[in-house]
């Protein structure tokens, strides 16, 4: 599939703010929403801060919201407040435009950007609003660059599971949510494509059934690699092995290079990364380099 770019945005461009899946705290919404209304022009309802239960609002006020943001034609991009769940029961009714707009987020948003990617757009897998506030400047300029479509930097992981070289789109996102998708329509195709996979609060067993599941669905036959960012808060109180050895023991059959270790996910450090696009996995060199952007 050719993923089409976005138009890049020019300060002060508009940028609208949704809350697709959990409610958030206010305070570290207003913390992070001053991260980026410095630069772009940044617009949002009142709606957003809905509580149903779980949910950041009834699914067809969630739902109407990111609809209006994906069909408001002075809306360039489209930055998620928070993860957490919701974002799957939106999809069955929602319509992707022909242009892109800019998605950005990570988590639960992985259920978005899956669609995204179904609809042939590039979105970045980055720090939602209530994260910004706490992540260091670097990670704000860098997804700063991303939106006015400027080159990033590659960056390095910690571990090589399977060696080599490979190239391809990067497709992924959160691996929960990712494997909650198969047998759906709305699963993107993982062949040829480089598969990006972090997540939070998931024991090894739960890792390693998920990754089963992944494996077993045939969706893994045909990626080129796979870049593990980070798994946050996985690890078994005293046993003697780690979330780490879980994936690994689960990935090196697959023969296809593999990096563990990508400042990418629920870590103190989230790096935006552009998905859709083009990149080079050095498995060797265990570095990750971006081919392309999201924008131009």
């Amino acid at each position: 599939m050719n993923f089409q770019y976005s138009d890049r945005l020019v300060a002060p461009s508009r940028i609208a703010i949704v809350a697709p899946s959990s409610p958030f705290d206010r305070s570290l919404f207003d913390q992070g929403l001053g991260a980026i209304s410095r630069r772009f022009k940044v617009t949002f309802s009142e709606r957003l801060f809905s509580v149903d239960r779980y949910l950041a609002g009834s699914d067809p006020d969630r739902r109407a919201e990111f609809q209006t943001a994906l069909d408001a034609d002075d809306v360039r991009a489209i930055c998620v407040a928070r993860g957490g769940y919701g974002a799957m029961r939106l999809l069955p009714r929602l319509k992707w435009p022909t242009r892109p707009k800019i998605l950005v987020g990570f988590s639960d948003v992985t259920a978005l950007h899956a669609c995204a990617q179904k609809a042939g757009w590039r979105s970045i897998h980055g720090p939602v609003v209530t994260q910004l506030a706490k992540q260091p400047a670097s990670v704000i300029s860098r997804l700063v660059d991303l939106l006015e479509g400027k080159a990033i930097a590659p960056l390095s992981g910690t571990a090589t599971f399977a060696s080599g070289i490979a190239e391809g789109p990067l497709i992924g996102g959160n691996l929960s949510v990712l494997t909650s998708l198969i047998g759906t329509p709305y699963m993107p195709p993982l062949r040829g494509a480089i598969l990006l996979l972090e997540d939070v609060g998931e024991r090894p067993y739960r890792i390693d059934r998920m990754m089963t599941h992944l494996i077993l669905s045939g969706l893994l036959e045909g990626v080129a690699g796979i870049v593990l960012g980070e798994f946050t808060a996985c690890e078994e109180k005293d046993a003697d092995y780690s979330s780490e050895d879980v994936l690994r023991s689960q990935i090196e059959p697959l023969g296809v290079p593999c990096v563990a270790g990508f400042s990418i996910g629920h870590g103190d450090v989230n790096q935006p990364v552009p998905l859709g696009a083009r990149v080079t996995l050095d498995a060797d060199e265990q570095s990750l380099t971006f081919l392309e952007g999201v924008a131009k």
